[in-house]
């Protein structure tokens, strides 16, 4: 957005002692610095989206590659994972952004103007019908449902262990 000034020179090393063993890709110190001064993910929400080559391909004890094989390898996962999550968020951050705005925005709209209304229509109401619910109920259901206890009262049930 104009304030970078360096540019960004990715390398694959090689050398096991110059080769990141960190889960993260390799990255120039202008990108660590600006890294750790922004915390995009201050509530841990992508916390389960750490994974590194260690989470992904791993070689049990007794069959490994060459060394320069693994290191190539992990080498060109990290920089893959970081260029191709790169090229993705140019291209579908901003339309996505836009989308997950309007849906919000609508949700919220229709939140504050519809549904909290009509939860507050409901519970302003709700105490009229409780009042005509519960006439209806003691006129026809609890006529009937005392006369049935009544006519099961005299019931008596006995078991005989033979």
């Amino acid at each position: 957005m104009g304030l970078e000034t360096e540019k960004v020179d990715t390398r694959i090393f090689m050398d096991d002692d110059n080769f990141p063993r960190s889960g993260g890709p390799a990255l120039s110190e202008a990108e660590k610095c600006a890294e750790d001064e922004l915390d995009r993910d201050p509530h841990g929400l992508n916390s389960h989206l750490q994974l590194g080559f260690e989470d992904v391909i791993a070689e049990p004890e007794l069959t490994h590659s060459f060394d320069k094989v693994w290191i190539c390898s992990h080498a060109l996962f990290e920089l893959s994972k970081y260029v191709i999550y790169k090229v993705l968020t140019l291209v579908l951050a901003i339309p996505l952004a836009l989308v997950v705005g309007i849906v919000f925005a609508t949700l919220s709209c229709l939140h504050i103007w519809v549904v909290v209304p009509f939860v507050k229509t409901c519970l302003m109401v709700l105490p009229s019908v409780q009042t005509v619910w519960k006439s209806l109920t003691d006129v026809f259901i609890l006529p009937f449902f005392q006369s049935l206890g009544r006519c099961f009262a005299m019931v008596n049930i006995r078991l005989d262990q033979e």
